[in-house]
């Protein structure tokens, strides 16, 4: 069993390595429905299913852009139970962002979910999720650090907003909905999140031109009053039990359907933005250590596998990693 166990993770290492070694770039594109309800990835399997149990998670993550910003994320995760076979979900992020522009914080999205268990046998069970996220400011915050190569002059009134990859919400109201697939070993997972309204950033690059590396500024793709295109994300998860120890590897591929839409300053007109479809793929790596049923250390690892052309809502990751307690209760 031991042999198969290990042969298992090696078939998975070496896919992911392989897809690694053959992509055009490195990225990750989550607005943040891959780890809500039903998509949460190192879900535990149990023979029998009780939503009626609530848990605590207080998690601290850490990214990496592709560019300069570094973000910190500290997050509460709520799950309470409604009955035997629903639950509420509900994420409080705080966010820091730091990179050569400025640099923000404040309250990220928050989000809620409601998952049901639709079907269960004693070999796997399914389960569904519908929530939605709701933005925490417009995604138009400007520099805490009043950077010497902001233009001088500009007219009164006009905003020096920071680009996405600086701003702590996304700006806009989401639905969200889902399903999984779970057992003891595999966990099977697909969802679907719509941007239902603009933000309101207005970020410019004239408004920088006294910044010294055109390149850099220009890598920062404009975002004016965006729309998100809809996501659809699929997880594959293999987990291995050892003990009070849990180990999982996957992949995480989210399609970008539709383009995402922005504002055209020099026509004031909205225009669709060609190479924001596509894929971006993550490998995955979480470590869990239970040190009974009701208590928990989680670690988790993701390093971004290949990306979309252009990404205006920011949300490329060279790598993300995070660390969490969980309490059952």
């Amino acid at each position: 069993m031991l042999l198969k166990n290990i042969f298992s993770i090696l078939i998975l290492s070496g896919a992911a390595l392989l897809v690694s070694k053959t992509a055009n770039g490195q990225g990750c594109s989550d607005a943040g429905f891959c780890t809500m309800g039903a998509m949460k990835p190192s879900q535990i399997y149990t023979r029998t299913i009780n939503f009626k149990l609530r848990s605590a998670e207080l998690s601290f993550g850490r990214g990496k852009t592709t560019l300069t910003p570094v973000l910190n994320v500290v997050t509460m995760d709520l799950t309470f139970g409604i009955n035997e076979k629903t639950s509420f979900q509900f994420k409080l992020p705080y966010q820091t962002v730091k990179g050569n522009l400025g640099e923000t914080s404040g309250l990220s999205d928050i989000s809620y979910s409601f998952t049901k268990n639709m079907y269960s046998t004693e070999r796997f069970h399914i389960n569904a999720t519908l929530g939605g996220k709701i933005p925490t400011n417009n995604s138009d915050l400007d520099s805490d650090v009043k950077s010497e190569h902001i233009t001088t002059g500009l007219p009164a009134g006009t905003s020096t907003d920071l680009p996405m990859y600086y701003q702590t919400s996304l700006g806009s109201w989401d639905i969200v909905a889902g399903a999984s697939f779970i057992s003891q070993k595999w966990m099977f997972a697909t969802g679907i999140q719509m941007a239902l309204t603009e933000n309101e950033n207005d970020f410019r690059y004239d408004q920088w031109a006294n910044y010294p590396d055109e390149n850099y500024l220009q890598d920062n793709f404009l975002a004016n009053n965006l729309k998100r295109g809809t996501d659809i994300m699929l997880r594959v998860e293999r987990a291995f039990h050892y003990s009070n120890v849990d180990i999982r590897l996957g992949l995480l591929p989210i399609f970008r359907i539709s383009k995402d839409e922005i504002l055209d300053r020099t026509t004031n007109e909205r225009v669709k933005v060609d190479g924001t479809t596509g894929m971006a793929l993550t490998a995955l790596l979480n470590v869990a250590y239970h040190f009974n049923t009701n208590h928990s250390l989680k670690f988790l690892y993701g390093k971004k596998i290949t990306d979309r052309d252009v990404n205006p809502d920011g949300l490329t990751r060279e790598n993300v990693a995070s660390i969490s307690y969980v309490v059952r209760f």
